[in-house]
């Protein structure tokens, strides 16, 4: 499954920093990338409902 499709069937679609432009145009929330810890400001947004 590619990440546009996994994007636009979840119920909150978070895009990384370095994701293709159409997969940033549809996401809910674009975090940081891989290398500067994307996934953990992601997820601790999401516990403090920021997002």
């Amino acid at each position: 499954m590619n990440d546009k499709l996994m994007i636009e069937n979840a119920g909150l679609g978070i895009a990384m920093g370095e994701s293709t432009p159409k997969v940033i145009e549809i996401a809910d929330y674009v975090t940081d990338d891989n290398n500067n810890e994307g996934v953990k400001k992601a997820l601790e947004k999401i516990n403090n409902k920021e997002i």
